[in-house]
C-alpha cells in the first residue's frame, strides 16, 4: 500500500495525527511535497489541471516475500530522482536499474532471506515539485534451505563427457512438497534440440531424459532457478545453479541371454562381440536398458549392501576387476575368472554380466558414465525406474506421466 504525507497547517493537527496512526499501522513512512501543503494528503498539482506525482512500491504487502521477488518502484505523473534500498542489518545497498524514462526502478540482484530492507524514494513532477516516500520490505525466513545437487557431478565428467543414455538428476537436500512450483524452475536446454521431460522418482529426486537417447555431440545446459522458491513445509530453495554437460560418441552394448554374447556398437556400428555370462535363474539380470553410473579398476562387491547378507545362499563378498555399475542393486559389468568356462554358453552370475580379463579391460577402456547396456532375454524383470537409472525402462508416454506439471 502506498501512503503519502503532506505538510499540514496547525488547525488540522488532529487529522494529521490520525493519518500518522494509520501510517504507522501499515508499516510505511509518509510522503511529502515541497509545493502546496493544504491539499488533503496528496502531492500538490504541478500546475492547474495536472495531477500530482505519486509513488508506488511493490510488492505492496512488504512482508514474508520471496528474496527472488524484485522490488519495483514506480512514479506516476512524474519521474524518479533517487531510489535507495538498504539492508537494515548489514547496511548494504541493493543494486537496481532505472528505466529510460525514469518512471520505474527495479532491483537487479536478489535479496537475502530473513532480512528487512528500507526503501527511500524521491520523485518530482515536470514543475519541480517533489515527493519523498519511504517503505519497508521484509523477506521470508525459511525453516530449511534445500540445495540442488546434480548427478552426475559435473566435475566428474568434465573431461570425458557423458554417454547418450545419461539422465540428468537433481537431488534436493530436503523433500519437495510443491513439486510443480519447483519443476517450473528447472530446465535442460539441448543443442541440437531434443524433446525431453522430468520425472519425479520420489520427493527428493527428479530425473530428466529425452524421448530417445541423446544425439552424440549434444551440449546440455542444465539450470535450477530455485532461490526463493517455496518447496513447502517451510523449505525454500538455497541457491540457483547452472551447469553444462557434453555428450560424447554413442557407445551401446547389447547383451543377449539367448546367445550369451554382447555386441558393442560405436555410433551405431558393431565394433566388438564378446562372450558373456549373466545372472542365473535364481538371480537373473534385469531386462532393458541400463546406464553406467560408476567404474573402478578394482571394486569390492558385497551383496549385503542391497540386503543379501552372510548366511543367505546368494551372499557374496569379493574384490572384482574392471567393474562398471549398471544398476543400484548390485549389477555390474566386470571381469570374473571363475565364470570363464560358462561365458558364451550359460548364465551363472548373481546378476552381473561377467567377462574374461581381456574383454573386461577392453570394455572398461571404451565404455563409461552414461553409456548404455541393453539387456535382452535374461529371464529377469524389467529394471525398475527407481533403480538409479531405470529411466529408459518406461515408454515415453509413461515417462511424461511422472512430471508434476500437468
Amino acid at each position: 500500500m502506498t501512503v503519502k504525507k503532506t505538510l499540514l497547517s496547525p488547525r488540522r493537527a488532529p487529522i494529521a495525527a490520525g493519518l500518522l496512526a494509520v501510517a504507522l499501522f501499515l508499516s510505511a513512512c509518509t510522503s511529502g511535497n515541497s509545493g502546496d501543503t493544504n491539499n488533503g494528503g496528496t502531492a500538490g498539482p504541478a500546475s492547474s489541471g495536472q495531477a500530482a506525482v505519486t509513488v508506488s512500491i511493490e510488492p505492496a504487502n512488504g512482508k514474508n516475500i520471496s528474496p527472488a521477488t524484485p522490488i519495483v518502484v514506480k512514479a506516476s505523473n512524474g519521474t524518479l530522482t533517487e531510489v535507495t534500498v538498504q539492508n537494515t542489518a548489514k547496511h548494504t545497498t541493493v543494486k537496481g536499474q532505472l528505466s529510460a524514462d525514469k518512471s520505474t526502478w527495479t532491483s537487479s540482484e536478489p535479496l537475502g532471506y530473513a532480512s528487512t530492507y528500507t526503501v527511500d524514494v524521491h520523485a518530482a513532477d515536470s514543475a519541480g515539485k517533489t515527493v519523498d516516500q519511504q517503505g519497508q520490505i521484509a523477506t521470508v525466513a525459511p525453516a530449511k534451505q534445500a540445495n540442488p545437487n546434480l548427478i552426475p557431478a559435473p566435475g566428474a565428467v568434465a573431461q570425458t563427457g557423458v554417454g547418450v543414455g545419461q539422465p540428468i538428476v537433481f537431488q534436493f537436500s530436503y523433500p519437495v512438497k510443491n513439486k510443480a512450483d519447483v519443476e517450473k524452475q528447472l530446465s535442460v536446454v539441448s543443442n541440437p534440440p531434443q524433446q525431453g521431460s522430468w520425472y519425479w522418482i520420489d520427493d527428493k529426486n527428479v530425473h530428466y531424459r529425452p524421448k530417445e537417447y541423446w544425439q552424440p555431440g549434444t551440449t546440455l545446459t542444465v539450470s535450477a532457478k530455485i532461490y526463493g522458491v517455496d518447496f513447502g513445509n517451510g523449505v525454500y530453495g538455497a541457491e540457483d545453479r547452472t551447469e553444462t554437460y557434453h555428450v560424447h560418441d554413442s557407445w551401446i552394448a547389447k547383451a543377449d541371454g539367448n546367445t550369451e554374447q554382447m555386441q558393442i556398437l560405436h555410433n551405431g556400428q558393431v565394433v566388438k562381440t564378446m562372450p558373456i555370462s549373466m545372472g542365473k535363474d535364481a538371480t537373473p539380470t534385469h531386462l532393458g536398458p541400463h546406464v553406467i553410473s560408476f567404474k573402478a579398476e578394482t571394486y569390492h562387491m558385497d551383496s549385503c549392501t542391497y540386503g543379501v547378507c552372510k548366511g543367505d545362499p546368494n551372499w557374496y563378498s569379493s574384490d572384482e576387476k574392471w567393474s562398471e555399475r549398471i544398476s543400484n542393486d548390485g549389477e555390474f559389468v566386470h571381469e570374473n575368472p571363475h565364470s570363464v568356462g560358462a561365458q558364451g554358453n550359460s548364465n551363472v552370475s548373481h546378476g552381473c554380466i561377467n567377462l574374461n580379463d581381456e574383454n573386461a579391460q577392453w570394455f572398461f577402456r571404451n565404455m563409461g558414465l552414461g553409456d548404455v547396456v541393453e539387456v535382452t532375454n535374461s529371464g529377469g524383470k524389467p529394471l525398475p525406474v527407481w533403480d538409479l537409472y531405470g529411466d529408459w525402462a518406461l515408454s515415453w508416454d509413461q515417462w511424461q506421466q511422472g512430471s508434476a506439471i500437468k
